[in-house]
């Protein structure tokens, strides 16, 4: 199958913006370091799988010139490129500082969700079902070895880069479970299950846009 350009440049943003949102996140922001390279490595990682037959995967101006010299990428695709990348990163860098660790307060002992968990679980949620969809129901995936690993990568990235903003449970079933165990007042859980079904929602929907 071959791509247009509208799918090339959604699926460098997508990845570029999951990639440096990690970095802002957890290497800026975050205040687990010792375990920040497993969750840019990770990120990198699954949304390469879940981008790479698509757009080649680059995520990196750097890397699009690299490609663009070597003769793998079509010279009118170089610029937008680059522009889709630049954009995310900018992007991922305001959500990061704005959004995800305005508020954020590592002294407090009990957890209480707030809007920086809405937006944690949206994003995760959303990069969860963007990497099953790409990895494990796609005809020019079919076949991997990695899918299982790719969709676990996910989840450790996600929960070293935001785990201590939402929990990250990008589950609804479990988020039930942290209901029941009380991590997650019920009042307070539609932080929780709205974010993760629109995230869930919104990845198909990018899905069918990159394979129609």
């Amino acid at each position: 199958m071959s791509f247009t350009l509208p799918q090339k440049l959604l699926t460098e943003f997508i990845g570029t913006f999951f990639l440096s949102l990690t970095i802002c996140t957890a290497a800026i922001h975050g205040s687990t370091d010792e375990y920040v390279p497993f969750a840019i490595a990770s990120t990198l990682m699954v949304v390469i799988y879940a981008g790479g037959h698509v757009s080649g995967a680059h995520y990196n101006p750097a890397v699009t010139i690299s490609v663009y010299l070597r003769g793998s990428c079509d010279k009118d695709d170089v610029l937008p490129y680059i522009f889709s990348q630049v954009s995310a990163a900018m992007i991922a860098a305001l959500i990061s500082e704005k959004l995800l660790t305005s508020e954020k307060d590592h002294s407090v002992e009990l957890f209480s969700l707030s809007s920086e968990a809405v937006i944690a679980e949206f994003l995760f949620t959303f990069l969860l079902a963007y990497v099953i969809l790409n990895v494990a129901t796609t005809e020019s995936t079919s076949g991997n070895g990695y899918f299982g690993a790719a969709i676990a990568l996910v989840v450790l990235a996600g929960a070293i880069t935001v785990g201590d903003i939402s929990l990250a449970s990008f589950n609804p079933a479990v988020t039930s479970a942290l209901i029941i165990s009380g991590k997650v007042s019920l009042s307070s859980s539609w932080m929780h299950f709205l974010p993760q079904f629109i995230g869930g929602i919104l990845a198909a929907y990018v899905y069918k846009f990159n394979t129609k």
